[in-house]
Parts: structure tokens; sequence; C-alpha cells
């Protein structure tokens, strides 16, 4: 198996923007990326050049560099538009303090709803008021103190909040690519 074949996650992306000289959060990106996927998709180009252009530089390092990088946006919309509802957040794991991961977690939601504010009024006319609330939601999540102190409560209430940026992010998918994924059909009964 290849480096492009594994999954992404946020230390290997992360390390990649080191390597480019670049030492912001790849969850910020990672929140835009989901939120463009699920509004109005965005080709492979269009994506090297938006992740280009927030390191600082022209072009991926090397070829390697920009295949990481497209898998990672082939990862998001696989994981969005499968049946299985997999998708996760591009957020700091468990190695990282629960600080570091809150900050994660609002990083990746200022991402998210920066595309969405971007789209204007328009899509969200025809959101459901589940999907708005949601959305509304993360509002709050964008603005939540990073400075949290390590304790079980709080590493519960992270894992909440980080799962309910993750139904969001799916609630907008599907709600803007009807019938993708399709997990109804697994329970629907067939004709003869």
């Amino acid at each position: 198996m290849s480096l492009i074949d594994e999954r992404q996650d946020f230390s290997a992306i992360a390390d990649l923007f080191l390597l480019h000289g670049s030492m912001q959060s790849p969850a910020f990106l990672d929140g835009r990326l989901c939120a463009r996927l699920a509004l109005h998709d965005i080709d492979p180009a269009a994506w090297l050049e938006e992740v280009c252009l927030a390191l600082g530089v022209e072009q991926p390092r090397d070829e390697a560099a920009a295949e990481r990088l497209l898998a990672w946006r082939r990862q998001t919309l696989e994981a969005l538009s499968g049946s299985e509802l997999g998708y996760e957040p591009l957020l700091p794991d468990e190695l990282f303090s629960l600080a570091e991961r809150a900050r994660g977690l609002a990083e990746w939601t200022q991402g998210f709803l920066e595309v969405l504010h971007d789209a204007g009024e328009a899509p969200r006319e025809r959101w459901s008021s589940a999907l708005r609330e949601a959305l509304e939601d993360l509002e709050g999540i964008a603005a939540m103190p990073a400075d949290l102190e390590e304790s079980a409560d709080n590493e519960n209430d992270l894992f909440a909040l980080a799962e309910h940026a993750r139904m969001a992010a799916m609630l907008l998918y599907t709600e803007q690519h009807p019938g993708q994924p399709q997990v109804e059909d697994a329970e629907a009964p067939t004709r003869h």
C-alpha cells in the first residue's frame, strides 16, 4: 500500500503542511473542504490551488505531496457520499491536549461556516429546519474557548460537540445531494 492509499489523518496532513513551511492546522481547511464538497463540489485542481494559497506556496513541493492533498479531498468526498455515513472531520486526536482538540474543532467549524456564509442565502432557502438549527449550533462551537481544562466532563462535552459538527456536515451533504448516500435502500423491500 502506498502512502496515498492510506487514510489521511490530522497528523499526516499537519506534517505535510510543515513540509511546506506552514504551522497552521489543517482543521480550518478541512472544514472548508467539507462545506465546498457538500454545497457544490470542488474539483481537484481548484482544491490544490486553495491549499497552496493557504500554505503560501505556488504549488505542492512534489508529486507525492500533491497526491496526498488530492487523496485528502477524495477521502472526504467518499466519506460524505458513502452509504455508511462514515465522514469524520479532520481533527486532532487523543495524542493532542484537550485544548488543542478544542481549538481544532473551533477552526474546523470556522472554515465550514465561512464557506456557507460565502454561498449566500439562496441555498439556505431549501434547507430543512433541522439543518438550519444544526448550523446555528455550529456558530457557538466556532466561538468556543479553546482553553479547556483536562477533565472527563470536558472530554465528553468535546466529543459531543465534534459529533454534532460531523452530523451537521452529513446532513448538509445529504440535503444538497438527494439520494446520496442511499442509506434507505438497504432496508427497502424488494419488489417482484
